[in-house]
């Protein structure tokens, strides 16, 4: 009996010894994952980086790891511009669910079977891409959109300054918005148009109020998946396969 007291305890002791040691290795790799993400990128911030499932120890002898999180703040997406400050645009949050990720015999590369995640912009970056600067939409009327904001039920308000050429007084009229992912454009469309003073081609208004923005060469090559609009901004659900993390 005393045998088996003294077996336990140490099977306990041992058990707690592996988790220890356990945890301090998911640690460790976790801030090494972090690091060489963030060199791959070309990233700020180092991104926070979370591997799941238990115990890490034999995933990593597995050569695969069940889930790996990892969350991004700022990350500048390209628009494909060819200038450098205009050919980017601001993701305040992006945020990757990996699953399946296989690792290289040396750990310098990993790759995830698939990938999910999601991803914010506000209205003030998507701004960007509507026509802020007055055209002439007929009769010499020009119009540019002063903001967007929240319209509730999925959709995107868009703020439009309108000024005559006779009294020179701007008005600012708010048209109901669709927002929807194409490829890897998100494009805002008008549900309808606003009614102006006098009858003016749908084509020349849609050319203000509608508009898309392209957000390209994101993490591992994850792409734009769906899209909606939230209070601050639109929320974008992003997804992959075969997604590289490292290397």
């Amino acid at each position: 009996m005393r045998a088996l007291r003294i077996s336990l305890i140490l099977l306990v002791v041992l058990g707690g010894l592996f988790v220890i040691a356990d945890r301090v290795a998911v640690g460790f790799a976790e801030d090494e994952a972090a690091d060489r993400i963030r060199s791959t990128e070309g990233l700020a911030a180092t991104p926070d980086v979370s591997i799941g499932g238990f115990p890490f120890l034999t995933q990593v002898v597995g050569g695969e790891l069940d889930d790996v999180k990892i969350g991004i703040k700022n990350y500048e997406a390209s628009t494909g511009g060819t200038d450098s400050a205009a050919g980017k645009i601001r993701i305040d949050d992006l945020n990757a669910e990996m699953r399946g990720v296989v690792f290289g015999s040396d750990y310098s590369s990993a790759t995830a079977n698939s990938a999910t995640g999601t991803a914010s912009i506000s209205y003030a970056e998507l701004l960007k891409a509507a026509k802020s600067e007055p055209t002439e939409v007929g009769f010499g009327i020009t119009a540019k959109v002063v903001g967007l904001s929240d319209g509730g039920d999925g959709k995107i308000k868009v703020a439009v300054s309108v000024t005559d050429p006779i009294s020179k007084k701007a008005q600012t009229l708010s048209v109901l918005s669709s927002v929807a992912v194409s490829g890897d454009k998100v494009k805002v469309h008008a549900d309808s148009l606003p009614k102006l003073a006098v009858q003016l081609a749908e084509g020349r208004i849609r050319s203000i109020t509608d508009f898309q923005q392209k957000v390209d060469q994101l993490p591992g090559g994850i792409k734009l998946d769906k899209v909606e609009a939230a209070p601050d901004g639109v929320d974008i659900s992003v997804k992959g396969t075969g997604v590289r993390l490292v290397g």
